[in-house]
């Protein structure tokens, strides 16, 4: 859990080391939701572990001249692709879930799976909009948690929560209080 919180604590504040703490991170929770059955979020994890890469390299070189990111709007033309991506690819595993696993909850563990994608993608892009989705998967994160009984990461998921909205405020302030 700490690392966790620490890795999205970091984030806000716009750390660099935000990325190898998550690395750390995502190993531990692979294995918790791998014991709890939540496949989708434990294949989940292998996949942060390489956007966390690519994100620690794009914070650094991905900017104006191979320069640090900003924090900047997402365009629209970014929007619908990944909106899209992410129902196709929330359908496709859930009904593999759905019929090849024992899955606790196949089609929604999918759903906030792909939702987590778009935005660690957003956020390794530096993108405001990351923290408005990331607000939305962990609220419902939270209630399945509940559900399987993951109550201290239902607690940690609620954490993130209030870290994200602080993302928001802290991100927006950054660019200078746009909205977006």
């Amino acid at each position: 859990m700490l690392t966790g919180v620490a890795a999205v604590w970091l984030t806000v504040r716009q750390k660099i080391w935000c990325w190898p703490v998550g690395l750390v991170n995502v190993t531990l929770f692979a294995v918790v939701f791998a014991r709890a059955r939540l496949y989708a979020d434990a294949g989940l994890q292998g996949i942060y572990f390489a956007l966390a890469i690519y994100g620690w390299w794009a914070w650094l070189h991905g900017g104006t001249d191979h320069g640090p990111l900003v924090v900047t709007r997402s365009p629209r033309r970014e929007w619908l692709p990944l909106a899209a991506g992410a129902a196709v690819a929330a359908l496709l595993l859930g009904t593999l879930l759905h019929r090849h696993t024992d899955a606790a909850f196949p089609f929604l563990d999918s759903a906030l799976t792909t939702g987590s994608l778009a935005a660690q993608w957003l956020q390794a892009r530096k993108r405001l909009a990351n923290w408005t989705v990331w607000i939305g998967v962990d609220l419902v994160y939270v209630g399945m948690y509940i559900a399987k009984g993951l109550h201290l990461t239902a607690l940690l998921y609620a954490g993130f929560t209030l870290l994200a909205l602080t993302g928001l405020r802290e991100w927006r302030r950054a660019m200078g209080g746009v909205k977006g």
